[in-house]
């Protein structure tokens, strides 16, 4: 190598350097949440729901009932719900989570409960026509299970929620239905 290409080398690499750093200095803007974020604003507010579970595979069946307080979590990118409930499995509070990825292209929901009862896995969403539908497969009494979630916006203060299980013969049956007020 001549000293007039190894100048021109040397150059090359120190203008590269100088960019990059330059790069790494320069401000990143923060993210905002995108028009799919914004669409969880739907479940902001304060929720009371009625309904049944139906007697199957998770137990006797019987009344349900929860009143949900959701907010937006700092950041505009997630609704956190805190909730006091009650069914035929008793008293219990929860806590979750409706997120969108924008990597993946799916909402995702994410909840636990003082009962014990956690999602293992995140149920994965679409949201088409005011119909959000959340599919699952996870641990259930020792083996693995599918279930669907189909949440309807029925209007701007009311949503219905229908969750099924596939059975063993590759049938879907309906496990809980219940109807939601905005009361705030």
């Amino acid at each position: 190598m001549n000293k007039v290409s190894g100048s021109i080398l040397a150059g090359a690499a120190a203008a590269l350097l100088a960019s990059a750093l330059a790069t790494a200095d320069a401000p990143k803007e923060a993210p905002k949440p995108t028009a799919e974020h914004k669409k969880l604003g739907y479940f902001v507010g304060e929720w009371k729901t009625e309904g049944e579970w139906k007697p199957g595979a998770m137990g006797p069946g019987g009344k349900a009932s929860s009143h949900d307080k959701c907010e937006w979590f700092e950041g505009g990118f997630s609704v956190i719900c805190r909730g006091d409930n009650q069914s035929p499995m008793g008293v219990s509070k929860s806590l979750s989570v409706l997120s969108y990825s924008a990597e993946d292209k799916v909402y995702t929901y994410y909840s636990t409960e003082s009962n014990g009862m956690t999602m293992i896995t995140i149920p994965r969403g679409t949201l088409k026509d005011g119909t959000w539908t959340f599919t699952d497969e996870s641990p259930t009494q020792g083996k693995m299970v599918k279930s669907r979630v189909f949440i309807k916006e029925v209007s701007p203060t009311q949503y219905t929620f229908v969750m099924e299980m596939e059975g063993k013969d590759g049938k879907w049956a309906t496990l809980m239905e219940t109807k939601s007020t905005k009361v705030k």
